[in-house]
């Protein structure tokens, strides 16, 4: 789960560098708490979608077993 949640890390940052912004947003200069803000929003929700996507996982193997005997 733990290189699940690097590898959606490096997407959402990837996501985020590549989404348009507009002109505002990009000439705006981001503080240090800001940046700190955002980049743990990033782990956070890597680390959300790696959970469900585990449980999901988890889950249809669980019902695969339970549906083949």
């Amino acid at each position: 789960m733990v290189f699940l949640t690097v590898g959606m890390f490096w997407l959402l940052t990837w996501r985020e560098r590549r989404a348009p912004r507009d002109a505002a947003a990009r000439n705006m200069v981001q503080g240090w708490v800001a940046r700190q803000k955002a980049t743990a929003n990033r782990w956070v929700t890597a680390a959300a979608i790696a959970a469900g996507g585990t449980t999901l996982l988890m889950g249809g193997l669980h019902w695969l077993r339970v549906w083949n005997p």
